[in-house]
């Protein structure tokens, strides 16, 4: 959609908002006052370059007779170039999830005992970072190794407002590799192991509807470290979705009912990413980042223990500040992966 035809859109909008018949749908007004403020910022910003333009134009024409204009002219001069980048960014199309929630998975792959207690370390800095930028997590499913990480582990991430969860850790999907001396090591020597992670933006019931007659639900006996029963009652539940072949299995709640709801949320997200690859080819191919195997060498960051180094492998990002990153400093990396795909996005549309 070009310029024009935003302006167009957001004029509609505008006067749409202000019917009072629309506002007696609150999904309706709460759809159209939701892309009415992904609008704002690019209306407000055409208008502003607008009026220096305007202005610019207008102190030239007055420095011809009255040379007190002329700083006029250069400090407009000097607005002009930042108002045309932020526009620039503005137009950038942007990604219809960054609003949402997610539904992140955490697995542990090669490596055994080590690797699943890696990817405990990895749970525990997304809710680090969670916690420091005010979101709510919720872990909904959890799948405990002898040692205390774990084998898969299921977490639900909520922001605040528009503070999209979505936009922020979208790139965290694929597998992280790690280096250290485990603490099964005896010998002090390095090993190498990795846990993949998965994310996906939450669906809401509207955009994900699933027959009834397409899920078969088991229920089983939920199971705690090494196998041993948790409870005596067939609490746990395993949901498959026929047409497509998802299996989701929740075990973390004493009922019956709150498990086959926690596997729900997790079902939905993942046809709603499933409907998405289908329906864009653009999203199913950055969704290949998101490798389902756990394999060492299809890594996408390497967290390297004794060099205190995290490196990112598809931006080139590189900081020894490792221990600060796993209590939950994932701002700078986030914001290196952010401006590539930026940069990205401008070079395809330039």
């Amino acid at each position: 959609m070009n310029l024009d035809e935003l302006l167009g859109e957001y004029a509609e909008l505008e006067h749409k908002l202000a019917d009072p018949a629309v506002h007696a749908d609150q999904n309706q007004a709460r759809t159209l006052g939701k892309r009415y403020a992904q609008l704002t910022p690019i209306v407000s910003t055409y208008r502003e370059l607008g009026g220096v333009r305007d202005d610019l134009e207008a102190a030239r024409e007055l420095a011809a007779e009255d040379p007190a204009f002329a700083d006029e002219a250069v400090e407009l001069e000097a607005r002009l170039g930042p108002l045309e980048e932020r526009l620039m960014h503005l137009l950038i199309p942007r990604d219809p999830n960054d609003d949402k929630d997610i539904i992140m998975e955490i697995k542990a792959g090669e490596g055994g005992e080590e690797s699943a207690l890696f990817a405990g370390d990895l749970l525990r800095m997304y809710l680090r970072y969670a916690e420091r930028v005010g979101w709510k997590a919720e872990i909904i499913d959890a799948q405990h190794s002898d040692l205390g990480g774990y084998k898969d582990v299921t977490v639900a991430v909520k922001g605040k407002g528009a503070d999209g969860v979505w936009a922020r850790l979208k790139f965290e999907g694929g597998v992280h590799r790690v280096q250290r001396v485990p603490v099964t090591e005896s010998q002090g020597r390095i090993h190498t192991s990795a846990a993949g992670v998965l994310v996906y933006p939450e669906a809401e019931d509207v955009e994900v509807q699933i027959d009834p007659n397409d899920l078969r639900v088991d229920v089983f006996r939920s199971s705690g470290p090494g196998g041993q029963s948790v409870n005596t009652t067939d609490s746990a539940v395993r949901i498959t979705h026929v047409p497509t072949g998802t299996v989701v299995s929740c075990q973390n709640e004493k009922s019956q009912l709150q498990n086959k709801e926690s596997a729900m949320r997790i079902l939905r997200a993942r046809l709603l990413a499933i409907a998405q690859e289908e329906a864009d080819a653009a999203a199913s191919a950055e969704r290949k980042s998101q490798v389902r195997t756990v394999d060492r060498s299809e890594r996408i960051r390497t967290y390297n223990y004794p060099e205190n180094r995290i490196s990112d492998h598809r931006v080139g990002f590189k900081a020894y500040n490792l221990d600060q990153v796993l209590d939950g400093d994932l701002t700078s990396v986030i914001q290196a992966l952010s401006d590539a795909d930026t940069a990205g996005k401008l070079a395809a549309h330039s």
